[in-house]
């Protein structure tokens, strides 16, 4: 296992959201099989907004339930890593909230909020620092 105090680099990161890209692909299918009854028979179209919306909530309760409860999501448990406050505890809410919509600037960015790793000395992302959350190594149980 690597240094538990430092925190894991780009390549752990980038495994965590493959991982979980692919659990959270399943799960929009599922939410869009869910509102496929309701439709009448029409196609959900490209630039509806509500659609959008509608799958931009689910990914965040998706990955606010996790980070909330245990702290992990499926590639997290995968790289024995764990979302945290800095005092190793599960993260709120309101830390949830501001840390999925700093991470989807810093995607919208082309992933800057990620790179900022490389210059941060503590390695934290910019979902880290505006959320006062990080990842850190999860202890064995």
């Amino acid at each position: 296992m690597s240094d538990p105090l430092k925190p894991p680099g780009i390549f752990k990161r980038l495994a965590v959201v493959v991982y979980d890209a692919l659990l959270l692909i399943a799960i929009l299918f599922l939410a869009t099989l869910i509102l496929l009854p309701f439709q009448e028979g029409h196609s959900f179209q490209a630039n509806s907004w509500q659609y959008s919306v509608y799958l931009l909530f689910v990914s965040f309760l998706f990955y606010a339930w996790f980070w909330t409860k245990s702290g992990q999501t499926l590639g997290l448990v995968a790289w024995k890593l764990k979302v945290a406050n800095k005092n190793g505890e599960n993260i709120s809410w309101k830390q949830a909230v501001i840390r999925f919509s700093t991470a989807l600037l810093s995607w919208g960015l082309c992933g800057l909020g990620f790179l900022w790793m490389f210059f941060n000395k503590d390695r934290l992302t910019w979902h880290d620092i505006a959320s006062n959350s990080r990842l850190i190594w999860k202890k064995p149980e």
